[in-house]
């Protein structure tokens, strides 16, 4: 059981998983994890369906990037996340204004941001990271000129790593030696000294648990930040780490993703390991209930090519033959096995689509598949999937098309 004092987390979700729940509106589904491959996709590409090369998956809301470095937003539109000049939902596709050529996108809580072909990063929605401000409707450019190679949002703030390996961040959460840093719109460096290949900070959608980690260029993953359910990975529970501390045991990790209070990496061998909050069987070493306060393997020895990137409380992962695997919570059918049972260890996504990248949400999950073609599965009560619908899906369902 969770150690006295953390009750509040099981809080956290509550009213949006209230609202998911209501919108699913089905019950346990008595389908085995193993059963056979439910088949062809459930949706064909449409004419004038999108060719993706990338998709992210944000809190209520997806973006992808296509083919031709267009990209396009589709799902909750309140913040003006979608980049449309609106603020109207979307069920599916609408393309990001400004005719800017993106080479990457990341959507996070309230906002979004992405990097051009020019390596230059563009942030909408709530930019600022409160509410403080009107939100940006339309992309603008990040202030200070830097270039980028990854940038990741988040909810209260976001970070990057530049094309001279430096990690930096931006926003108003406690991410470096300041508590909090009230709406820092500039990128500060974190971990000055360290070249990063890449950084992650969490998808939390509440006020506790904000923490970020990263991966150098030799491997070496590090965290900072709130570690009150073991979400850094150092071996101990409890506190807030102003600077980043390398993850224990020594492992070697090529990708990192943080989730809510949870943490996945991939070692170069391709095995999973994750650790921090395993309430839902997060960690994916089939347990649950159980803090895991440094890196423990993924049951079943599966060799990854590369993990879901973004999430809350669930995690994805693609095989070298682009097979999905998913665990952890499955309240609306995000792990994507065609029902809606928790699992603390990987499943088979139900489908004989083969997937290049995934992208893992607040309680849906999204991916290209093979073809270029993007789908989505779980919640979908503001048009998250991007499928036209608010219909939730269990399974794997195309993006549709953009509007005529």
């Amino acid at each position: 059981m969770p150690p006295p004092g953390h009750a509040r987390f099981r809080l956290v979700p509550l009213l949006s998983l209230a609202l998911m729940l209501a919108a699913l509106g089905c019950g346990e589904d008595a389908q085995s994890p193993t059963a056979p491959e439910l088949g062809p996709a459930l949706a064909v590409k449409q004419a004038g369906a999108l060719s993706f090369r990338q998709v992210s998956a944000g809190w209520v809301h997806a973006c992808g990037v296509t083919w031709d470095h267009q990209t396009y937003c589709w799902g909750s539109n309140f913040a003006g996340q979608l980049g449309d000049g609106t603020t109207t939902d979307r069920p599916r596709p609408v393309l990001v204004a400004g005719g800017l050529q993106f080479r990457e996108v990341s959507a996070g809580a309230q906002s979004t941001c992405g990097v051009t072909v020019d390596d230059l990063a563009y942030c909408w929605g709530n930019t600022a990271f409160t509410f403080l401000e009107p939100p940006n409707l339309t992309p603008v450019a990040l202030a200070g000129g830097l270039r980028f190679r990854q940038v990741s949002t988040a909810a209260q703030y976001a970070c990057g790593v530049t094309t001279g390996d430096q990690a930096v961040c931006w926003g108003s959460a406690p991410v470096t030696s300041d508590v909090f840093i009230p709406d820092r719109s500039r990128p500060f460096e974190v971990g000055a000294g360290l070249r990063w290949r890449e950084v992650s900070p969490s998808m939390v959608t509440s006020a506790l648990g904000y923490f970020t980690c990263g991966v150098t260029v030799d491997d070496v993953a590090y965290c900072w930040g709130d570690n009150e359910f073991g979400q850094l990975g150092i071996g101990s529970i409890g506190g807030l780490i102003r600077a980043p501390v390398q993850v224990a045991g020594g492992l070697p990790f090529r990708q990192i993703n943080a989730g809510a209070t949870r943490t996945c990496g991939l070692t170069p061998d391709r095995l999973a390991y994750c650790w921090g909050v395993n309430w839902f069987g997060d960690v994916g070493d089939g347990t649950a209930d159980i803090i895991r306060a440094a890196p423990v393997p993924v049951a079943g020895g599966i060799r990854f090519r590369d993990l879901s990137d973004g999430g809350e409380y669930h995690n994805c992962g693609i095989t070298q033959g682009g097979r999905a695997y998913c665990w952890g919570v499955n309240f609306a059918g995000e792990i994507g096995d065609g029902t809606t049972t928790t699992r603390p260890t990987p499943v088979p996504v139900a489908t004989k689509l083969r997937f290049s990248q995934l992208a893992t949400g607040a309680f849906y999950t999204c991916g290209v598949a093979r073809g270029h073609v993007a789908y989505c599965w779980g919640t979908n009560f503001l048009g998250q999937l991007g499928n036209g619908t608010t219909t939730p899906s269990l399974t794997p369902v195309a993006v549709a098309a953009p509007a005529p």
